[in-house]
Order: structure tokens, then C-alpha cells, then sequence
């Protein structure tokens, strides 16, 4: 998720009763047309509506511009209907599926009998454009009966199905329905009036297709009607609109720089990891390069976090199913868990989560408030069970080891104790190379989803809040979106070119130590409950080295690159004077290798810099009279006739002061 758009909020106007919201718009003098154009507004009670709307009495409502939040969704869903008329003009026989406005763009399902091919989705921009360019108006109307909307709708089975729930559908993708009625938004033509397409959605709309200032469809693919294996596969066009061409090209430029960055095509390239199919999906293996770069990642944290004060345990990959019921883990988050398997008559669960298994460990003996705050550590692997469709790369993946930590306070050391995560998360993430953030507060929300008491859950959530706005960081707020058993706290941080990765929770529990019965003696004699505090650094192992793959595209600082070093001798008589020069390196901890391939110097440079090596060291025979190096950097500038002693101490200062920028001679 990316931050919410900084574009300055219009003020509220009053629509006079029986005045359309399009006219006092006009009368305000507010933009209509251009990024900033006025496209709905919000009405009093927080809905969005049409600028067609007319309220019976005066009505003070919140103009939303098109590049906001609401405002993107509106011109994007409108996209999305427009995507759908062209494919019914072009393929009559298509059965229309939904088409919600998504991140950065949108989609809509199609039921057809040959899947969408590339030249299809050029003729269909074609059509598109067409479909905009005659302003086509989009006119809200109301069925005033379920029957009257299966009449109309006979020839398409999916909104049947939809009708058939109509305000019962909780997907935030299904857009046809959920606004307490059945309503339908034709396109009429801006000329005759006629109408020329419509589809069952509960709306808000743009008043008319003219509006659409710039929009590309990007791809297609197979998807399963609502998300289902068990319903039929359907075919998906994903496109993206924007408020301006030029923020469309910025945005189509990102993509191509990420495309750059992906993290499963460095992998490949670099040697670092792979994802075999005869493991299965989301299941990745790492190589003995990309093996050094996570056993890097994992002993600095463990070296930060000992001298924090966290004390390190172990659990195992496996437990019966009653852990997972005392946890609520099964009640609450089985869908999520992989199916048990059972043994001596008993169901036994791969774990989804440590927390339970570190509840044990406290539990396992008496404890007293003078070991409060405990912090439990654990590199532990955990599986979860993720559709195959969201399954990506290394930042989403079934089999995966979290930096978990999980601290047992006292009420009154809570606050403190988050304030003081939180400003460690940060460091850590600095450390590392990234440093632009944001915080996200996931709360509850009133869905059956969440465990405990909500006089709790508002106390948690307060002390998140505190800490997380003493931060100085900008704090958005995600209802709806807290763990089952307790609010949290994510770092989102931003990578080299402006994406944002979830990258650090930390979680607030008062439910847990309840279910397990967790106690510590406090000072008075009486036996309290502690508070537990959920913590990840990284989210996991896998996602926070995806994540760095992309941020660095591939060229790790000196201190995380799986080969740090790389010596290109200039003849073959130079191999033992380099091989020597290295063997100094080694002795101080440096990664690195002569390249003694028969390939000529040049390729060897070549291929240096293709495995993105921080330092390549050439040495002739110039070098080897003089007893020194040459320095050649990944952004090609160089340092030439370096003594060999103050070569090694170059490279060694470089690796062992964790810059995260260079090296190079400029």
C-alpha cells in the first residue's frame, strides 16, 4: 500500500435541495476538468456520490478530486465499465464477470472461449478510446425489484449470482453490489440520449467517459470466478488510468524500472535462489550465494538484538491442533494454516506461528516481575497456506523463516517498551539501507473476526497510537486490519524508486497470555497477567531479501554482496601476485576470487560487473614490479597502482563500516 495522496482537501460546499452536485460545483468555481477535477462528492453521511445527485434538501458535501484516494477509484472503476462495453461490442458472446478499481489500476472478468490474446488487447485500447472520446454519459437508475433486475440481466449468469446476494457480498472487489439497493449504470449516448451499454454496479461514477484523461490495458490472465478454485476460470484484462498522460508515463517508467529490479529475475542471474517445481508453489530454495547473504542478514540482527537484551530459543516445525485451539489460531485463522495431518490419533499442525510455542516457554516455570521485560527470539519457519494467484517471488511465499520476537511485559512497562521497539525497528531498517517510512495502525473493526475484549483492544490500540505518533512519523490509520488476537503497528518503507514494501509489525496482546493462562508474581506478592508484544523485524527471512534484491537491483553493498572481491589478472602470469593480494583479504573475512577462467580480460570485467562484485582488482605486470592494485568499481570508475597494504585496508574499511553506498573512486 502507498501512501495517501498529499493533494490539499477542497472544502465543503452546500447543494442546494433539488440543485444537482454537477451545477454547484460549477457555481463554486471548483476545477472540472485536469487532474484536480471535482468527479463525486461526499455526502454528510460519509457515501460517495454522483455529481448527477440532487438532494431533496440542502446538503453539505465534500467535493473529491480526481487524483485522491476516492477519486482514483471512481475514474478507474469508470474504466473498467468502459473496458467491459468494448469487449461486449468486439466479442457479443462475452459474459461479464466484476471489474473493481485495484492498486494503481483495475480489472473486470470476462466469461469467453479462447483466452484474450496480446493483438486483443490492442484492438480493445482501440475500442476504448473510441468509447471515450464520444462522452458517453454514465446515468445511475434503480431496479425497483430483484425481478425487474434478473429480467434485464437474464443473459448474464454472474450478476445473476450477484443479484441473488445483492447487499450480502463482503469482497471490497464487488462493486455491482452492497449499497442497500440494485442499481444499474447505463452508458448513454451524450448526443441522442440513447443508451448504448450498462452494467449492475452500486456506483459512484465520472459524469461522463470524456473524463478519462489517460489509461492502458496492461495484461490479461486466468482467474477463478471470486477467487475460487471450485467456481469456473474465467479470463481477466488488467488495466491502469491515471489523472494526467504524464502521471501515466511516470507511472509506466516505474514499471519498467521495476521490471529492472525483480527480485526473481536478479536471483536467477545472480545465483541466489530458485523456485523448484517439483517443491511446489511459494516453496524457494537458496544457493550457496544467496545462502551468504541471509546468513549475513540473520547474524546482524542476532548481534543487535542480544545486545538489546533478547535471549534466544527454539521450537519445533510441528505441534498437535489443541495448541492452535488455545491460541484461537483455529478458530480464527485456519483458512490460512495447511491442513493437519494425523497421527497416532491425534491432529498434528506445521506451524503457522511462534507465539504459541514461546507462550509455552514462559510458561514452563515461575516467573517474576523482576524478569519482566522478557524478549524471547526466535529465527522460526513457519508455513501458511496462500492461494497459488498470490503466491510471488520471494514478498509472498507458503514456507517462510520469520525474525520472530515475542516480549512479555508488565501494564505498566507496555508504552515504554513499544516506544523503544519501535525506535529499534527503525535503526535495524536504517542499517540495512532503507530509510524513508511511513507507519501504518491496524485496528479492529466490528466483523466477527477478532478475539477478546473490546475495552482491551481500546487499550492496546492507545498505546500504539502513542508510541507510533511520538515517532514523528506519518501514522495512517487501517481499520479493519489487526491481527486476530491485537492491533498493530507495520513499518511501511519506501525502496530506490519510490515503492512501498510492509516491512516490520509490531502487535499488542492481551488476548493470548488469557487463553494460555500466563502469570508472573509481581511485586506486591499477587499474580498478574503480562502483556505480549508481537514482533518481526523483517516480516520474514524471504520477503525482507526480495525486498533489498529490488531496493539495490541486485548490488549489494560490500558489506551483504555474496562476493565481495574480484581479481582480474591481466595476463595468467599475474594469477599467483593476485592470488596472493587475496589471500590477504581472506585473512581478514573478505569474500572473494580470482577469476582464473580462460575468458579474456575484458569478458572477465564483463561478467564482474553483470554479477555486480563491488570490488574488481586488476593487476599486470606493472602492478606486480610496483607491488600494487587497481581498482575498478561498479559505477566504472577506477583507482590505479594502489600499494597492495593500503589496497587490503581500502577494502576492508569499505566492508567493515556497512556503508550501504559505494564503493567507487569518485
Amino acid at each position: 500500500m502507498s501512501a495517501p495522496d498529499k493533494s490539499p482537501a477542497f472544502d465543503s460546499i452546500v447543494v442546494a435541495a433539488g440543485t444537482t452536485c454537477a451545477d454547484a460545483i460549477a457555481e463554486a468555481g471548483l476545477p472540472t476538468t485536469g487532474p484536480r477535477a471535482i468527479v463525486v462528492v461526499r455526502d454528510e453521511q460519509g457515501g460517495l456520490r454522483d455529481l448527477s445527485w440532487a438532494p431533496e434538501a440542502p446538503a453539505e458535501v465534500e467535493p473529491v478530486p480526481m487524483d485522491s484516494p476516492d477519486g482514483l477509484n471512481v475514474l478507474r472503476h469508470s474504466c473498467a465499465h468502459v473496458l467491459a462495453q468494448a469487449v461486449q461490442d468486439l466479442y457479443p458472446q462475452a459474459r461479464l464477470g466484476i471489474g473493481p478499481p485495484i492498486r494503481d489500476g483495475f480489472y473486470y472478468d470476462f466469461d469467453v472461449e479462447t483466452p484474450f490474446q496480446p493483438e486483443d488487447l490492442k484492438k480493445l485500447e482501440k475500442r476504448m478510446q473510441e468509447i471515450v472520446k464520444s462522452g458517453q454519459r454514465f446515468s445511475r437508475r434503480d431496479y425497483e425489484s430483484r425481478d425487474e433486475a434478473r429480467r434485464e440481466l437474464a443473459d448474464e449468469p454472474y450478476k445473476l449470482l450477484l443479484v441473488d446476494v445483492k447487499g450480502d457480498v463482503e469482497d471490497p472487489e464487488v462493486m455491482e453490489v452492497g449499497g442497500g439497493g440494485l442499481t444499474v449504470y447505463d452508458n448513454v449516448d451524450g448526443k441522442t440520449g440513447e443508451r448504448v451499454w450498462g452494467d449492475l454496479c452500486r456506483g459512484p461514477h465520472l459524469p461522463s467517459t470524456r473524463m478519462i484523461p489517460a489509461f492502458k490495458l496492461m495484461r490479461s490472465a486466468a482467474a477463478y470466478w471470486m477467487g475460487s478454485e471450485k467456481n469456473p476460470q474465467l479470463q481477466r484484462i488488467y488495466g491502469t488510468a491515471w489523472p494526467s498522460r504524464d502521471a501515466q508515463k511516470e507511472y509506466l517508467h516505474l514499471l519498467e524500472e521495476a521490471a529492472k529490479r525483480d527480485h526473481r529475475k536478479l536471483g536467477a542471474q545472480l545465483d541466489l535462489f530458485s523456485f523448484p517445481e517439483v517443491l511446489g508453489s511459494g516453496l524457494p530454495v537458496f544457493h550457496p550465494k544467496g545462502a551468504i547473504v541471509r546468513h549475513i542478514m540473520e547474524s546482524y540482527l542476532r548481534e543487535r538484538q542480544a545486545e538489546a537484551g533478547y535471549q534466544v530459543v527454539n521450537t519445533p516445525h510441528l505441534t498437535k491442533g489443541a495448541l492452535f485451539e488455545t491460541s484461537g489460531h483455529l478458530p480464527y485463522y485456519a483458512d490460512s494454516m495447511f491442513p493437519p495431518m494425523q497421527m497416532e490419533g491425534a491432529d498434528y499442525y506445521v506451524k503457522s506461528m511462534n507465539c504459541p510455542m514461546h507462550n509455552l516457554i514462559f510458561a514452563s516455570r515461575g516467573r517474576s516481575y523482576r524478569e519482566l521485560p522478557l524478549r524471547l527470539s526466535e529465527f522460526g519457519t513457519v508455513y501458511r497456506y496462500e492461494k497459488s494467484g498470490v503466491v510471488h517471488g520471494l514478498t509472498r511465499v507458503r514456507g517462510m523463516t520469520q525474525d520472530d520476537a515475542h516480549i512479555y511485559c508488565t501494564k505498566e512497562q507496555m508504552t515504554g517498551e513499544i516506544k523503544e521497539l519501535l525506535a529499534f525497528v527503525l535503526r535495524l531498517l536504517r542499517d540495512y539501507g532503507l530509510d524513508d517510512f511511513y507507519l501504518e495502525l491496524s485496528t479492529r473493526d466490528d466483523s466477527p473476526k477478532f478475539m477478546g475484549d473490546e475495552a482491551q483492544w481500546e487499550e492496546a490500540t492507545a498505546a500504539l497510537r502513542e508510541a507510533a505518533e511520538e515517532s514523528g512519523l506519518e501514522l495512517i490509520p487501517d481499520p479493519g486490519g489487526a491481527a486476530f488476537y491485537g492491533p498493530k503497528i507495520s513499518v511501511q518503507a519506501k525502496d530506490a524508486i519510490g515503492r512501498s514494501w510492509q516491512m516490520s509489525t509490531i502487535q499488542l496482546d492481551f488476548n493470548q497470555p488469557a487463553r494460555f493462562g500466563l502469570e508472573y508474581s509481581a511485586d506486591d506478592g499477587t499474580r498478574r497477567q503480562p502483556v505480549m508484544i508481537h514482533r518481526a523485524l523483517f516480516g520474514s527471512i524471504e520477503r525482507f531479501f526480495g525486498v533489498l534484491t529490488e531496493h539495490y537491483a541486485g548490488a549489494f553493498p560490500a558489506w551483504l554482496a555474496p562476493v565481495q572481491a574480484v581479481g582480474i589478472p591481466i595476463r595468467d602470469e599475474n594469477v599467483p601476485y593476485l592470488t596472493d593480494f587475496f589471500a590477504q583479504l581472506t585473512d581478514h573475512g573478505i569474500r572473494g576470487e580470482v577469476d582464473v577462467s580462460d575468458d579474456r580480460m575484458q569478458k572477465k570485467v564483463r561478467n564482474a560487473q553483470l554479477q555486480k562484485i563491488p570490488f574488481m582488482v586488476l593487476a599486470g605486470d606493472t602492478d606486480q614490479a610496483d607491488q600494487t592494485v587497481s581498482f575498478r568499481y561498479r559505477d566504472g570508475s577506477q583507482r590505479n597502482g594502489v600499494p597492495v597494504g593500503e589496497a587490503v585496508r581500502h577494502v576492508v574499511d569499505v566492508v567493515r563500516s556497512r556503508t550501504n553506498v559505494g564503493p567507487s573512486a569518485a
